[in-house]
C-alpha cells in the first residue's frame, strides 16, 4: 500500500490554519475572561472612589485675619456671618451692630443702639432666624432681625445688609427690673420672654393675631412673675415655647411649664454635674430646638433632650457626652446640621456631630485669650475672636455625621425613647436629621432571602431529585423546560401580582394558607400509601416514571378543600377573624405585604435557577455508579441518597449558593410586595426593605455628592462584598465536596 504523506501542502495550510484558529480562540478566551475580572475590580473601585469621602477627614485652613472690626464700640456679644461667607456681624457690648467684610475686615455698615439705656442683656433667638434680643437696664427688650439683601448691579453680585424691627421699633416691657439675663423664642403664634434680675424673675409673651379686616398683625402682651432662681448663668426656651430651662452656674437645672400662662410651675429640678466643681460655661440649643448642648468648666459638652417615662410624662434626660482636656470657652452650632465646635482655654476648637459623637477637627487656631467662636450658615466657615482680633477659616467638613456607630450601631435620636437602629434619609422640615443605619437594610435583606430560600430550596431540590432520577424521560423532557422557562418571567410582574393580587388574597384565607402546609403533605402521603396498596395490575396501568401526573388532581382537590374549610376554620377556632387573634391574642402586628408574601413570590422566581443546576447535577452522575450500586443490593433510595446526592454535593450546593444570590439581589419583587419599610424584625407578617431596594428607590432622588447619595453607593458596595463573600464560600465548599466525592 502506498504510504500516506502527512505533508502535502494542503495538510501543511490546513494544520497552520487550525493553529491560528486556536490560538486566535485562546487569545479570545483570554481577552474575555480578563474583561471580565476587569469590569467587577471596576465596579468595586469605582464603589469605593465614591464611598471613600464619607470616612474623609476633615481640614480647616486659615483664610483671613484682621483687626475687630469697630473695636471702639466694644467687645464682641455676638458673630456670625451671612450665607455667601461674605458679610459679616458683630454685636457689640453698648447695643451696636457693625457688618464687615470677611475678606478684610472693613466695616461695610454700623448700625447703632435706638435706645439711649445702658444694655445689660443680650440673647440670639437661633443662628437661622437671624433675630436677637437686647435687655435693658430699665426692664424693656428690643427685638433685632438682621438681613442680607442680594442684588446684581452691573452683573456683579452685591450684598446689602440691613437690620429690621419686626416687633417695632419701641421696646417690648418684659420686666420692672433691670434685665441681667434674656432669652427669647419666637413662632408663628407668638413670642416669648423671660429675664431675671438681681432678686427677680419675669416672663412675657406677645400674642399674634392677623385682624380680617385689614389682615395687620395684631400684638397683644401677657407679663407674669416667675419662681427667682439666683446665680443663673443661662436660660434657654424651648422651640414650642412650652418649658423654660434656667441653669446656675453650679450646674442646678430649673424646667418651667409655660402650658398654663397664668399658673407657670416647676416641672423639674435636676442637676447637670455628678462634681460639685464644676461650672456651668454654655448651653444652647442643637440644630431643630429639641437637644439642649451643655459645656462646662471640665470640658465636658452633653446632649440632653425629652423622653417620655413609663408615667408618659416628658423628662429632660442625658443622652451622650464628648470630651475634652481642659475648660472650654465657648460653644457654637451648625445651622443646618447636628454639629458643634468647641473653643477651649488653649485656643484650641474641635468640631464634634452630635449624633455619631465623631471628632473631626481638633486643631489649635489661636494663642492670644481667643473668647469666641462661630459657624457660618454652611458650616464651611468659622470666625474666630481673640485678643489679636477676628481670625476667618475655611472648613471642609461634608460628611460629619457618618461614622461606623452610626452605620451599624444603635444611636438615641431625638424623639426616640431608646437608641434605635433606624434609617430614614428625608423628611418633609429642614430641621429633620437625617438617619444612615445600614442594619435595618442588611437585616431586611438577609430576612427576604432566608423567607424565600426556606420556601425554594426543599422544593427545587426535591423536584430535582425526581426529575432526573426518577421521572420518566419523555415527561423530563417536558416538565424540565416549563421550569426552566418559569426563570424568564420579568420579577417586576411577579412583584405586580404579589402586591396587588396575592398580598391581600393571603390575608384573607389565611387559616387555608396555614392549613395547605399541613393538609397538603399529609394528604400526598396517605394517597401515595392508598395508591401503594392498590392491585398490581391497576398500578401498571400507569407507565413508570409517569406517576406524578395523578398528584396533579389531588394537589388542586386539596387546596381546594382547604380555601372552602377556610371560613369554618377561622370561625371555630379564631372567633372569625384570624388576624384580629394574631394582632389581639399573640401581640404580633400584621402587615398585608410581609415576609410571608415575599417568600412565596421570590421563593417562585429563585425555583427555576436552584432546580436547573441541581437537576443538571444529579442527571450527570454516571449510570454506571447508579447501576453498581443497585447491582450490589441497594434499593433506589439508598442509591439516591448514598451514591447520587454525594456525586452530586458540589452541583447542588451551588445551586443553593446560587439561588441565594438571586434572592439577595433581588429588587422588583421585595419593592413592591414588601411594603418596604425599614424595620428590624424577623416577624414573618411584617415587611422589611433590602439593601438593593433602597437603592431602587433612593438613588434616582439623592443629591449627587451629599452624604445620602454616598451612603447609598456604600449600601451597594456592602452588597457587593456580600456576594462575593457568599461566591467565595461556596466555591471554597464545592472544591471540597469535589475533593471528597470525587472518587465515587
Amino acid at each position: 500500500m502506498p504510504e500516506l504523506d502527512f505533508n502535502t501542502p494542503a495538510l501543511k495550510r490546513h494544520r497552520k490554519i487550525r493553529a491560528l484558529k486556536d490560538r486566535m480562540a485562546g487569545m479570545g478566551i483570554a481577552v474575555g475572561g480578563s474583561s471580565v475580572i476587569l469590569a467587577v475590580l471596576l465596579i468595586c473601585f469605582y464603589l469605593l472612589y465614591e464611598v471613600a469621602p464619607l470616612f474623609s477627614s476633615a481640614s480647616i485652613d486659615a483664610e483671613a485675619s484682621y483687626a475687630l472690626p469697630a473695636e471702639d464700640q466694644g467687645k464682641s456679644l455676638y458673630l456670625t456671618t451671612e450665607e455667601q461667607s461674605e458679610v459679616g456681624m458683630r454685636v457689640t457690648s453698648n447695643g451696636s451692630i457693625v457688618f464687615f467684610s470677611v475678606a478684610d475686615g472693613s466695616v461695610i455698615n454700623r448700625v447703632k443702639n435706638l435706645r439711649s439705656e445702658k444694655v445689660t442683656a443680650f440673647a440670639v433667638e437661633s443662628d437661622t432666624s437671624r433675630l436677637v434680643a437686647f435687655g435693658y437696664e430699665d426692664g424693656k427688650a428690643l427685638i433685632v432681625k438682621h438681613d442680607y439683601k442680594i442684588s446684581y448691579p452691573d452683573g456683579k453680585r452685591k450684598i446689602t445688609p440691613v437690620v429690621e424691627y419686626p416687633y417695632g421699633e419701641d421696646a417690648i416691657d418684659v420686666a420692672d427690673f433691670a434685665i441681667k439675663k434674656l432669652t427669647v423664642r419666637d413662632g408663628s403664634d407668638s413670642l416669648t420672654m423671660a429675664a431675671i434680675g438681681d432678686t427677680k424673675s419675669a416672663i412675657t409673651k406677645v400674642s399674634k393675631e392677623v385682624n380680617f379686616i385689614t389682615e395687620e398683625v395684631e400684638l397683644s402682651e401677657q407679663s407674669e412673675s416667675l419662681p427667682f432662681v439666683a446665680d443663673v448663668a443661662s436660660m434657654l426656651l424651648s422651640g414650642d415655647q412650652r418649658y423654660l430651662y434656667v441653669a446656675t452656674r453650679s450646674g442646678a437645672l430649673s424646667e418651667f411649664d409655660l402650658r398654663d400662662f397664668d399658673n407657670i410651675a416647676l416641672k423639674d429640678a435636676m442637676s447637670l454635674f455628678k462634681d460639685p466643681n464644676t461650672k456651668l460655661v454654655s448651653m444652647s440649643y442643637l440644630l431643630g430646638k429639641s437637644s439642649i448642648m451643655v459645656a462646662d468648666s471640665s470640658g465636658h459638652v452633653s446632649q440632653w433632650f425629652n423622653v417620655r417615662n413609663e408615667e408618659n410624662e416628658e423628662k429632660l434626660t442625658f443622652i451622650r457626652d464628648v470630651k475634652q482636656p481642659i475648660a472650654i470657652v465657648d460653644l457654637a452650632m451648625e445651622q443646618r446640621r447636628k454639629g458643634f465646635a468647641t473653643l477651649d482655654e488653649r485656643g484650641l476648637v474641635a468640631i464634634y456631630n452630635a449624633t455619631s459623637t465623631r471628632q473631626v477637627i481638633n486643631e489649635k487656631l489661636s494663642d492670644n485669650n481667643a473668647r469666641l467662636i462661630s459657624f457660618s450658615p454652611r458650616a464651611n466657615g468659622l470666625l474666630l475672636e481673640d485678643d489679636k482680633g477676628l481670625h476667618f477659616f475655611h472648613v471642609d467638613n461634608e460628611h460629619p455625621e457618618v461614622s461606623w456607630s452610626s452605620l451599624w450601631g444603635k444611636v438615641w435620636y431625638e424623639g426616640y425613647q431608646e437608641p434605635t437602629y433606624t434609617w430614614q434619609s428625608s423628611a418633609a422640615n429642614n430641621d429633620f436629621e437625617p438617619k444612615y443605619s445600614l442594619m435595618p437594610l442588611a437585616f431586611g435583606t438577609l430576612k427576604a432571602a432566608f423567607y424565600a430560600m426556606l420556601m425554594a430550596v426543599p422544593l427545587a431540590i426535591c423536584g430535582a431529585i425526581y426529575t432526573a432520577y426518577f421521572m420518566a424521560p419523555a415527561l423530563r423532557r417536558k416538565i424540565k423546560p416549563v421550569i426552566e422557562l418559569m426563570e424568564a418571567l420579568p420579577t417586576v410582574i411577579l412583584g405586580f401580582l404579589a402586591g396587588l393580587f396575592f398580598a391581600p388574597f393571603l390575608e384573607e384565607n389565611l387559616a387555608a394558607t396555614f392549613s395547605v402546609f399541613v393538609v397538603l403533605p399529609v394528604g400526598i402521603l396517605v394517597f401515595a400509601y392508598c395508591w401503594s396498596r392498590l392491585p398490581q395490575n391497576l398500578r401498571w396501568l400507569v407507565p413508570e416514571g409517569w406517576q406524578p401526573l395523578l398528584l396533579i388532581p389531588v394537589i388542586v382537590f386539596l387546596a381546594w378543600l382547604c380555601l372552602a374549610m377556610s371560613p369554618i376554620i377561622e370561625l371555630n377556632f379564631f372567633g372569625g377573624n384570624i388576624r384580629g387573634w394574631i394582632t389581639n391574642d399573640l401581640g404580633i402586628t400584621f402587615d398585608q405585604r410581609n415576609a410571608l408574601v415575599v417568600g412565596f413570590a421570590m421563593g417562585f422566581a429563585v425555583i427555576p435557577t436552584i432546580f436547573s443546576i441541581t437537576e443538571d447535577a444529579i442527571f450527570s452522575v454516571p449510570k454506571a455508579l447508579t447501576q453498581g450500586s443497585l447491582a450490589l443490593g441497594a434499593t433506589y433510595w439508598q442509591t439516591m441518597t448514598r451514591v447520587v446526592l454525594p456525586t452530586a454535593s458540589p452541583g447542588i450546593f451551588s445551586a443553593v449558593m446560587i439561588g441565594m444570590g438571586r434572592a439577595v439581589g433581588e429588587t422588583m419583587i421585595v419593592l413592591m410586595a414588601t411594603g418596604n419599610t425599614p424595620i428590624m424584625d424577623a416577624n414573618i407578617f411584617e415587611g422589611m426593605r433590602t439593601l438593593a431596594a433602597n437603592l431602587a428607590v433612593e438613588v434616582p432622588e439623592s443629591e449627587v455628592g451629599s452624604s445620602h447619595y454616598r451612603i447609598l453607593f456604600l449600601a451597594a458596595f456592602v452588597l457587593f462584598i456580600f456576594t462575593f463573600v457568599v461566591n467565595t464560600i461556596a466555591e471554597t465548599v464545592r472544591q471540597h465536596l469535589r475533593k471528597k466525592y470525587g472518587s465515587l
